[in-house]
Formats: structure tokens, sequence, C-alpha cells
């Protein structure tokens, strides 16, 4: 009787990118995997709060500038619903496919922004989305570290306007960065730091070794 090898198909990773606003994140990621794509790995691209198409109708709900009486928790709970969407739809089909999956943000987002940034009990803010991903996070994760400051003054430099949380008081923002310094204290076996200070191509070879060297592994 002959034997019959069954071959299983190897898992493609989660690696996510995260920043304070004006850090360059869709800039620096998209430029890793356009390279990434070009030399033949099997790369994808997507991005949060969206990915997806209705996780995209609840991204367009929570930062159209026109929603200023959002409640914060509100915030929270619309963040986590898309984020669930966006892992159903789009991370977990594609890694069980093989495809390396990089997005642009993640829970790190919701701990730093909601936790920190609306000043909400992190540990609930973590609870929250630990139901909407049922555990499951990136095996590593780039922080591009800007000052809020340097971040801010970009994003009025380089664009025509602003969406609802971009266009929170410096004070706001300020928050969100010393909550993504003490993420960094608490997770720093996950998080790679990059200076985003820098100029961005700099920024960019420096994210495009870290992740080739983890697909290469």
């Amino acid at each position: 009787m002959q034997r019959v090898i069954i071959k299983h198909m190897k898992k493609g990773l989660f690696i996510t990118f995260e920043g304070p606003d004006g850090s360059g994140k869709t800039t620096v990621s998209t430029a890793v995997i356009n390279r990434l794509k070009e030399e033949g790995y099997q790369v994808c691209y997507t991005r949060e709060p969206g990915g997806s198409r209705i996780a995209e109708k609840i991204r367009d709900i929570i930062l159209d500038p026109n929603n200023t009486e959002m409640d914060d928790r509100t915030e929270v709970l619309l963040y986590a619903a898309s984020r669930r969407q966006h892992l159903m739809d789009i991370v977990l089909p594609q890694i069980n496919n093989g495809v390396n999956v990089i997005s642009d943000r993640f829970v790190d987002s919701s701990l730093a922004y909601q936790g920190y940034g609306r000043n909400i009990d992190v540990e609930k803010v973590y609870e929250i989305n630990q139901f909407a991903i049922e555990g499951y996070m990136p095996v590593k994760t780039i922080f591009l570290n800007v000052d809020a400051e340097i971040g801010m003054n970009r994003i009025k430099k380089n664009r025509d306007s602003q969406d609802r949380l971009e266009q929170e008081a410096i004070d706001f923002h300020k928050r969100v960065f010393d909550g993504y310094q003490k993420l960094i204290k608490k997770y720093g076996d996950r998080m790679v730091v990059i200076d985003a200070n820098r100029d961005v191509e700099l920024v960019i070879d420096e994210a495009y070794k870290v992740v080739k060297e983890l697909l290469d592994a």
C-alpha cells in the first residue's frame, strides 16, 4: 500500500506597524511592502481601522470630523468591532494561506489612543480588545518613534485636512505618545523601536531590514 504524505502549508506571519500620528507609518509600511513584493515575498498590506468592507464603514464613522459628540467608550467599542471584522476578513485568511500580513496599526493603537489618550482604564480597553481578537497578536510590532509635536507639524504641513483624532489638542497627542512609551516597556520583547525623527528613507531602510529578517528566519 502506497504511503500518502500530506504537506502542511506554512502559515504567514502577522507583523504590525505602530506610532503616533505623523510618524510615517503608512509611507514606511507601504514602501517596505513594495520592496518585499519586488523580491518575491508573499506579503499583504492592510490597515486599521478598516482593511475590509465592513471595517472600512466603521472607520468612516470613527474618523469623521463631524462626529465630535462621539462618547469615548463608544470609540473604544467601534475600534474593537472594526478590528474583529478586519481580523476575520483579512488577517487570518491571508495568514492561513501562507501570506505574510503587515498591518498599519492593531491593538496597541487602542491602548495608546483610547486608553492613555482618552484616560480610560487601559486594562478595560485591553479586555475589550482581547474579546475581539481572542488573543491573536502580531509576532512583532515595529514602532516608529516620533515626538508628538513633530508628528502633528508634519500632518499640518502635508495634509489639506485632518480626521477627528488628528484634530485633537496637542495634550491628547502627548498622552498618546507617553502611552506608547509605556507599552514599549511592557511589551519590549515584541516591540522593535525605530527613530522616525530622521529622514524617511533611513526609516524605510531600517524597517525593511527588520521585516526581511523576520520573514527569512
